[in-house]
């Protein structure tokens, strides 16, 4: 392949693996692509921001000068890591242990807050103590748990919009992927592998990162104890904005005791960083001895003594649920009215899918010269044929600014004829 010739409806994908082609020879490809996306105003990664992850972030565009912007691309869905709160515990804490936990948990590096951490989760979703475990990141929760439970005799069943810390943490063990909350195929696939395997793992999201729309839980579990097969559920995105308390999709379908795996981030709601699984005590010891990127890792620095405190916020300042609410509702309505399409969201995750990449693209440029930071989701993240805008809510958006999002919208609506 030419790489030079299709700069201009490459992807970051074709970078991966180019034929015939050294590491340095391939990076030096990958540069020039990168040229070219920022000659031509397609850069839209790594922009660098000069303030909190919150409803406004100051920003320096190409031209060298700082310009406020309207922040649509933080996943604080509760504005947790700007809660006065959270912050003195987290900075109480550095103060107590300073700023490292100084080696991995098994062998010195497991403390005090994070036997409480690891407390407060089991509470939070109403299980016994020993029930949950914190990685350092979300991402490593997903792939070193996969890790470390399914090798060359087990199958992982995928919804194909799963996150790429799954992906990651199967490549041990065989996969089979299905069409995103397909259900027929689902059964197809667990009527397949039925006697042929081990151990089954379906692993799906409770909401999806690119769509916010919400996997079809209770029937995928039917599936799973019908065709002996285990459930794992992330739900990152859920947690802090689907149910009557916050506890996420499963709250939300009475399903919490009922889901084998669950998993989830700490840098979403939480506001801080790190991630955590939800199982059995016996399969959390397992994990904790198992999982090499557990075991070999740093542990979490004292810093993660705020989530303590943004997990008493849930049920001390339901507020933020409700105003998260209120702007999914405003926000996603201003937008359907004008004809867009947001797909099937039912989160803080507000898709407006175009299509056209090229014109995706434009869309992202003008929509920064209007002082809206939102991100263009191109190929391969989504389809070649769904690329869209996707923005993220917070509670602490107001209605003046979400408006302001709106009428950039409207214009660019009636200049490029997005609706449908």
């Amino acid at each position: 392949m030419n790489v030079k010739s299709t700069f201009e409806n490459a992807s970051f994908k074709d970078f991966e693996n180019i034929p015939g082609m050294g590491i340095f020879e391939r990076a030096k490809e990958l540069n020039a692509f990168l040229l070219y996306l920022k000659e031509n105003n397609r850069h839209h990664y790594r922009k660098i921001n000069y303030d909190m992850s919150g409803p406004m972030v100051r920003h320096i565009g190409p031209d060298g000068k700082e310009k406020e912007l309207l922040n649509l691309v933080s996943n604080d869905y509760l504005g947790f890591s700007q809660h006065p709160a959270v912050k003195k515990a987290a900075i109480d804490s550095i103060q107590q242990y300073g700023t490292g936990a100084g080696s991995s948990p098994l062998i010195g590096g497991h403390y005090d807050y994070h036997e409480e951490l690891e407390r407060k989760l089991c509470h939070f979703f109403g299980r016994p103590e020993g029930c949950s475990l914190v990685f350092t990141t979300g991402y490593t929760a997903n792939s070193a748990t996969l890790q470390a439970l399914l090798q060359k005799e087990d199958i992982a069943i995928m919804d194909m919009a799963v996150h790429a810390s799954v992906y990651e943490g199967c490549l041990l063990t065989n996969t089979k992927r299905f069409l995103h909350n397909n259900l027929e195929m689902l059964e197809m696939a667990l009527k397949d592998a039925q006697f042929k395997y081990r151990n089954k793992l379906v692993i799906i999201d409770g909401i999806y990162s690119q769509d916010g729309d919400m996997a079809h839980v209770r029937e995928i579990l039917q599936l799973c104890r019908q065709y002996g097969a285990l459930l794992m559920l992330d739900d990152a995105h859920g947690i802090g904005v689907i149910g009557a308390n916050g506890r996420g999709v499963l709250e939300h379908l009475d399903l919490l005791q009922e889901i084998d795996i669950i998993t989830g981030t700490l840098s979403k709601s939480f506001g801080n960083i790190g991630g955590f699984v939800i199982s059995s005590p016996e399969m959390i010891a397992f994990l904790q001895y198992q999982s090499r990127q557990y075991a070999f890792s740093a542990a979490a620095t004292p810093a993660i003594s705020g989530v303590v405190k943004a997990l008493e916020l849930f049920d001390e300042e339901p507020i933020w649920r409700h105003r998260l609410r209120e702007n999914i509702e405003y926000f996603k309505k201003g937008l359907t009215d004008m004809g867009l399409d947001v797909g099937n969201t039912c989160s803080a995750i507000i898709p407006v899918k175009i299509g056209d990449p090229h014109k995706t693209g434009q869309v992202g440029k003008m929509l920064l010269e209007f002082g809206i930071y939102a991100n263009p989701i191109l190929y391969p993240a989504v389809s070649k044929k769904d690329a869209r805008i996707r923005m993220s809510l917070m509670a602490t958006h107001n209605c003046e600014q979400l408006g302001k999002a709106l009428e950039a919208f409207e214009f660019i609506n009636k200049k490029l004829e997005l609706a449908n």
